[in-house]
């Protein structure tokens, strides 16, 4: 992956975090057909929760045993849109979306990296969330989002996002920001190595 641009986001107020779904007890559909548990560094992630929002949209999140959607460590996510649009204009838009953030929000680093010779996109980005009060951040939310596009057995096409999503909460973001800083490119390059997964969509 090569580095493309580096911007500044300003991020405040009003949580806008990449996974906002209310709590659900019905059980996840295994919409994509990705055969489970996902490993990703050595770590098992159970489906926890999927949502089928459009006719062309897909979305399903996994956790570790003991994290819940409200307060996890770590998450991988897997969208998958069905469209014969360009990669590059889907892209676009999630970085219209965060650059529409700067407008009112506290600071935060995004970057983006392409794979030219495989057709691939990612963006690392952060966001955060503020106490009720807006006096403390309550929540820190780092995201590494790889985009790539797709033809299923079904002859269905599209963009796959796969993304690994990273939290630190309250009395540990210090810690949180200290390790990023540390360690920033790690995540990167797991997620731009990582073996996707085949999907298959169930309709």
């Amino acid at each position: 992956m090569t580095k493309k641009t580096t911007l500044l986001i300003i991020l405040t107020g009003f949580i806008f975090l990449a996974t906002g779904h209310a709590q659900t007890i019905k059980p996840a559909n295994e919409y994509l057909n990705v055969p489970g548990p996902v490993v990703f560094e050595k770590k098992s992630y159970q489906l926890d929760w999927s949502s089928h929002p459009a006719a062309n949209f897909y979305k399903q999140e996994y956790l570790v045993k003991g994290d819940t959607t409200g307060k996890y460590k770590t998450m991988v996510l897997i969208d998958v849109i069905v469209t014969n649009k360009n990669i590059k204009d889907v892209v676009a838009e999630k970085l219209a979306e965060l650059k529409n953030l700067k407008r009112t929000n506290p600071v935060v680093n995004y970057e983006t990296f392409d794979n030219a010779a495989a057709g691939e996109y990612m963006i690392d980005f952060i966001l955060s969330a503020n106490t009720p009060d807006g006096k403390y951040i309550s929540i820190v939310e780092r995201n590494v989002y790889r985009y790539k596009t797709f033809t299923d057995k079904s002859g269905n096409k599209g963009i796959m996002l796969f993304g690994v999503s990273t939290r630190g909460y309250g009395n540990d973001i210090d810690t949180f920001f200290a390790a990023l800083k540390s360690n920033k490119q790690t995540l990167v390059n797991q997620v731009a190595t990582y073996k996707l997964p085949e999907i298959n969509i169930t309709k």
